[in-house]
């Protein structure tokens, strides 16, 4: 049964749509872009109805700055319509970028992110998600994986298969740790590549990419799921991609150095 849902999926993906990312992965993209550019301005908008943003203007102009450098060096295939930039009072460690040029950032990062760089390491990665296509990539799998499972859920049931439920409980348990989690992981990691070329040509350190994480691993106390169960690498595989490709981040870092006016975004005040 796991063979003929392997091959149900395998059908599928021979009708879909391929692409290339910008680090050269082949990819399914099975949705129209500009139907998820509009998903994602609105969930932008209700995002900005249901929380609350932040009225700091030293806050908006620090985050604004640095993005404002990221997207200046950002190729303008992925540029599209002029992109939002909002900061979110909110607790939460994270920040995320959404089709339609859409840019979000909780003020709980700007604790853990100590500085410019290591805040353009993270919004240089949620930019990466973007220019990747992640979202309509995690959207297409999915959907070719439901469509595996109900193709063989029909053959099962007509054959009376033995144990049919239980062999289709395990199997969507098996997509799920097998195909999607790790799946997931591929496009953080790829991300971080992204990111990290950004944050390099934009002028600022790549090296503070890895304090970032080192960071964000002390913020979690250590309490993180296995990487197994995990749609995110653990901090130390992450550290581990970034340093591997540090010698090229660092040669791009120092070629922007040496035509001078970096980055100088200050800092976010008082959170």
């Amino acid at each position: 049964m796991r063979k003929f849902f392997l091959t149900a999926i395998v059908a599928v993906l021979i009708l879909a749509a391929c692409a290339q990312s910008p680090t050269g992965r082949r990819q399914i993209m099975l949705f129209n872009e500009s139907q998820l550019s509009g998903m994602g301005a609105q969930t932008f908008e209700a995002m900005k109805e249901e929380l609350t943003i932040s009225d700091n203007r030293q806050t908006q102009r620090y985050v604004q700055c640095i993005a404002d450098a990221l997207l200046k060096v950002t190729p303008e295939q992925y540029m599209g319509n002029e992109w939002e930039v909002v900061v979110f009072a909110d607790d939460q460690v994270n920040a995320f970028a959404l089709p339609g040029g859409k840019i979000g950032v909780y003020t709980g990062l700007l604790k853990v992110a100590e500085n410019q760089h290591q805040l353009a390491a993270v919004m240089g990665h949620e930019i990466g998600h973007v220019m990747a296509g992640h979202a309509n990539e995690r959207l297409s799998r999915s959907q070719l994986v439901q469509t595996g499972l109900v193709l063989t859920d029909a053959a099962t049931r007509a054959a009376n298969v033995r144990f049919q439920q239980e062999m289709m409980a395990g199997l969507g348990l098996g997509s799920q740790v097998g195909l999607l989690l790790p799946f997931s992981r591929e496009h953080e990691t790829e991300a971080d590549i992204i990111g990290l070329d950004l944050m390099a040509q934009a002028g600022f350190n790549p090296e503070q990419a890895v304090d970032l994480w080192r960071n964000m691993a002390a913020a979690s106390g250590g309490q993180r799921s296995p990487e197994l169960l995990s749609s995110h690498p653990v901090p130390e595989n992450r550290i581990r991609n970034l340093q591997q490709r540090m010698p090229q981040a660092l040669a791009t870092y120092q070629q922007r150095r040496a035509q001078g006016n970096l980055p100088n975004c200050g800092s976010p005040g008082p959170l």
